[in-house]
């Protein structure tokens, strides 16, 4: 269990942190819709370090993700979702961040320049790394 101290942060004052989540599953058979696994929280800082914190959730609703974003990302920062209706803009705001969404039904990178292809692309790889065995809420979390 991770202490207080332990507990990676990200971001800062004007630093634009994106967020997105993600499951990690295997298919059964490889066909199908992902029948087994877990769903991941990631979030990335646009600085030069690339600061990066995961974490296993049980679900994607807005008090979860509202609980992981606000452990992990300090105050000051400028978080970018997608319009997934987990991300609550009002309870980001509430502790300190301001919030910027991209439509991916629409665009992957918004007119505002606001988008999350950075973490997005972290995924693949993180996958790749981790044999498909091991995908599950014991092993990964």
């Amino acid at each position: 269990m991770l202490t207080s101290q332990q507990i990676p942060t990200v971001g800062g004052h004007g630093i634009i942190v994106e967020v997105d989540e993600s499951k990690f599953g295997k298919r059964k058979y490889n066909k199908g819709h992902a029948v087994e696994g877990v769903w991941v929280v990631g979030g990335v800082a646009r600085t030069t370090d690339r600061e990066l914190f995961l974490e296993v959730v049980e679900d994607r609703n807005a008090v979860t993700l509202t609980s992981v974003l606000k452990k992990h990302i300090l105050a000051g920062s400028i978080i970018h979702t997608d319009c997934w209706k987990g991300y609550n803009s009002e309870r980001i705001r509430e502790f300190g961040c301001t919030h910027k969404t991209v439509n991916h039904a629409e665009t992957y990178v918004a007119e505002d320049g606001t988008h999350t292809n950075t973490i997005e692309g972290n995924w693949r790889p993180m996958k790749a790394f981790i044999p498909k065995q091991k995908f599950s809420h014991n092993l990964i979390g």
